[in-house]
């Protein structure tokens, strides 16, 4: 399915280096910030104490937020679970934090700012288990990345493995980036949403990637980087439909979606766009300066020997 076709095809290698540069830099600067500030961790991996409390109507999760920043709790999570009326509040461990009485005060601060509000259960989360999760969920972003670092060795030719593999890997870092510079809080969710677009942009990888080989296969006489510059554009309509039917999905839930999806969302956004620019302008030129042409894809002719000019081949 097409909205369009480029008749001509769009000279990106021109400008590979300069993209790449861009890229590099802002590689560069993720990952200084992710050493300088570190990840904002959410009370999953830092350890806290969960509240679940229950209302006879519909809970108003920003009267609830603005009680307890009345009350002196910063940095709270305040997300509905199971029903508009169950409210699911995460406060972060603190070093003076009375753990026994911790209910107490925080149904004291609803009940002056969101009144109604029945306590279900209280429970602490230790830091020991947060430091768990967090490995956890490092190890899982791990066996993701080597998961998809044996499919690419399979699905093609070293090349353009290495190339797919460095551009995930620099989706990835940007997005930590991003969340270490801002100091955006970083939750279970937003590492679901890493683990998402490192699956989506392998895909938009295989999808370029797959048209060059074809196209090495197919025709003669273009240069590896005409080849490169004919794939990105014959899949531009494609890429366009897809990236932007799930960024619609995304925005919906970044505009709408409230406090428990904005992070989840905003993850999804950053990786979706630089989803597309890596595949396109980081593993593209990677492919073509480490070598790749018909040669790989091709095998030349032999000549039997002692055969005429006519004879025959193999």
């Amino acid at each position: 399915m097409e909205f369009f076709r480029i008749k001509k095809d769009i000279p990106f290698m021109r400008y590979a280096l300069v993209f790449n540069v861009i890229s590099l830099l802002t590689f560069l600067f993720s990952v200084f910030f992710l050493f300088y500030n570190g990840l904002h961790l959410s009370v999953e991996f830092t350890g806290g104490t969960l509240i679940e409390v229950n209302y006879a109507q519909a809970a108003n999760l920003e009267q609830i937020r603005a009680g307890l920043g009345k009350a002196g709790y910063n940095d709270t999570t305040v997300q509905n679970f199971g029903s508009s009326r169950d409210v699911m509040i995460r406060l972060p461990l603190k070093a003076d934090q009375n753990t026994a009485k911790i209910g107490e005060a925080v149904m004291s601060a609803l009940d002056a700012e969101a009144p109604g509000a029945t306590l279900r259960r209280v429970e602490f989360v230790g830091p020991q288990v947060g430091k768990e999760l967090a490995e956890n969920g490092a190890l899982a972003l791990l066996l993701v990345i080597i998961g998809i670092v044996i499919y690419l060795a399979l699905r093609f030719e070293w090349r353009f493995s290495v190339s797919a593999i460095i551009a995930n890997l620099h989706d990835v870092v940007i997005i930590l980036g991003f969340f270490a510079f801002f100091q955006w809080e970083f939750s279970l969710s937003v590492l679901a949403a890493v683990l998402a677009v490192l699956g989506y942009s392998v895909n938009e990888s295989v999808v370029v990637f797959d048209r060059v080989r074809e196209t090495f296969k197919k025709v003669r006489g273009l240069t590896t980087p005409q080849v490169l510059d004919h794939a990105i554009t014959s899949t531009i309509s494609r890429t366009i439909i897809t990236h932007g039917s799930t960024q619609l999905m995304v925005l919906s839930m970044l505009l709408f979606g409230g406090e428990t999806l904005y992070y989840f969302a905003l993850a999804l956004t950053i990786g979706i766009c630089f989803g597309i620019y890596s595949s396109v302008l980081v593993a593209s030129p990677l492919v073509m300066w480490l070598g790749v042409s018909r040669g790989n894809f091709v095998k030349p002719k032999k000549q039997i020997e002692g055969a005429n000019d006519d004879g025959a081949v193999v």
